[in-house]
């Protein structure tokens, strides 16, 4: 009987894993929908150098950016490789590069809210860092990276098409068109004028419904295009705001 009581108790006393030491991060990896065995991972994942700089001995989330970036191209280049023969590797590339660029990601993670999670120093903080394209897409590879090392390429997998589906099956649909969408939001960056923000109205019956989207950037500078589906009046309105950014004519 002392021995039984003696090794319930050890299984009682067992530590078990430390949750991650914030709200903001256990909530995002609620919604990561990964559990960690290694929550720490997910902490280096949202932490940005700048908080490493006013808190000594944390560590920042670069290494698995850089872990993160490798896995991100391998999953997309396998995905875009089975979608279909037909595609030369040049085509591939493109196409790929698109997937992966700093706009795309950047939606990506506020997809699952990462900004509210994000561990940023004082001054990245108050400058808007947590919707900063850069920072977001740089925090997304550094997820993919903890959710590897945490769970393996088919975790990483998993989260990445959950995360980027649309944006793969655009380009899948699109492969030799110009992603009007993603040019704008490297065009707001580059004047750093706020994230494009789309709202679609529809009208019609369902077997001929019509799309209208418009896009602002704040001020003048805004687009309006039209479409038989949400995602072509949304490219539709880039491109007319594209224009509107580059003085050119929308095509």
């Amino acid at each position: 009987m002392t021995r039984s009581t003696t090794s319930s108790r050890s299984l009682a006393e067992a530590p078990a894993p430390n949750p991650p030491p914030h709200p903001e991060i256990a909530a995002l990896a609620e919604r990561l929908r990964h559990r960690f065995a290694d929550p720490e991972l997910l902490v280096t994942a949202v932490t940005h150098r700048s908080w490493c700089s006013e808190h000594d001995g944390s560590v920042s989330n670069e290494r698995l950016e850089f872990l993160g970036d490798a896995v991100l191209s391998v999953v997309v280049a396998e995905r875009l490789y089975e979608s279909a023969t037909v595609w030369p590797e040049g085509q591939m590339a493109k196409m790929r590069a698109r997937i992966v660029s700093e706009p795309v990601l950047a939606e990506a993670a506020r997809s699952v809210e990462l900004g509210r999670a994000l561990r940023l120093g004082r001054g990245e903080d108050g400058s808007g860092g947590r919707d900063k394209p850069s920072l977001l897409s740089d925090s997304y590879e550094g997820v993919v990276g903890a959710i590897h090392r945490d769970g393996g390429l088919e975790a990483a997998r998993r989260f990445i098409l959950g995360t980027l589906g649309d944006a793969i099956v655009e380009a899948e649909s699109r492969p030799g068109d110009h992603d009007h969408k993603t040019r704008l939001q490297e065009l707001a960056a580059r004047k750093t004028l706020p994230s494009p923000r789309y709202r679609v109205e529809h009208e019609g019956p369902d077997h001929e419904r019509v799309y209208h989207a418009t896009v602002d950037l704040g001020g003048p500078i805004r687009g309006r295009g039209t479409g038989r589906s949400k995602k072509e009046a949304e490219q539709a309105a880039a491109a007319q705001a594209v224009a509107a950014c580059t003085g050119s004519s929308a095509s």
